[in-house]
């Protein structure tokens, strides 16, 4: 179990909630492992809280596919496999083909100015070879999600990036992806601004298959890394 869980409060939020989400960012950040077991009273101790919320945040984990329930063993985190990280893009790729190819049409020039900025700030973050960075991808694309003006569509690739986020760190972590996911921004905001769907998508495709070798490598190196000498 990992010491520096430290929880957060937030007076406007239920503590199950808070518990959650000092959970869910330790899972993301790679502070609790993949395998490791998540037990209540262990977890409700360090964090300072009973166990009900502990428990309650813990099922909230399981939903979002982080955690899951063993037999007789309890919660663990989950593990990060070639065959779940293939399925999330899959429907990824889908989703953000519609993304860009409706924001062709619809992004507005403040979207396409503030969607540059995303992309420079994403750009600075990588010089500080930074993984906040992260945060700044996200930024990026929920910028192109919000400028399609589709509610139900912006939900449904929400739900997929909370199912991402664990690969996506572990892709910012491959130094050869850093060489060229700065461009691929740059080149899905270019296609955008001369609302050019046809290399809009072409581009984002390649962002999102370049996304997966890298996110692949990293999984390939993790599993050398814990195979005994």
């Amino acid at each position: 179990m990992t010491n520096d869980l430290h929880l957060e409060m937030n007076e406007y939020l239920p503590l199950r909630d808070v518990v959650f989400n000092t959970l869910r960012q330790a899972i993301l950040r790679g502070e609790l492992k993949p395998g490791e077991r998540l037990m209540e009273i262990a977890l409700s101790q360090r964090l300072g809280v009973s166990r009900t919320p502990v428990r309650e945040a813990i099922r909230m984990l399981v939903q979002e596919g982080l955690v899951i329930m063993i037999p007789r063993k309890g919660a663990q985190v989950a593990e990060i496999s070639e065959k779940d990280l293939k399925d999330v893009l899959e429907v990824r790729l889908g989703l953000e083909e519609l993304a860009v190819r409706i924001a062709c049409q619809r992004i507005t020039e403040e979207e396409l100015e503030e969607l540059e900025q995303a992309v420079k700030e994403f750009e600075e973050a990588m010089k500080r070879d930074d993984l906040g960075a992260l945060a700044a991808d996200v930024k990026v694309h929920e910028v192109i999600y919000g400028s399609t003006h589709n509610k139900r569509l912006v939900q449904i690739i929400s739900n997929i990036r909370e199912q991402m986020y664990r690969y996506r760190v572990e892709y910012l972590k491959d130094v050869e992806s850093r060489k060229t996911l700065v461009e691929e921004h740059y080149a899905v905001y270019r296609a955008l601004k001369a609302r050019n769907q046809q290399q809009a998508v072409k581009d984002i495709c390649i962002h999102i298959v370049n996304q997966q070798d890298a996110i692949l490598r990293s999984l390939e190196q993790m599993n050398k890394e814990e195979q005994p000498k």
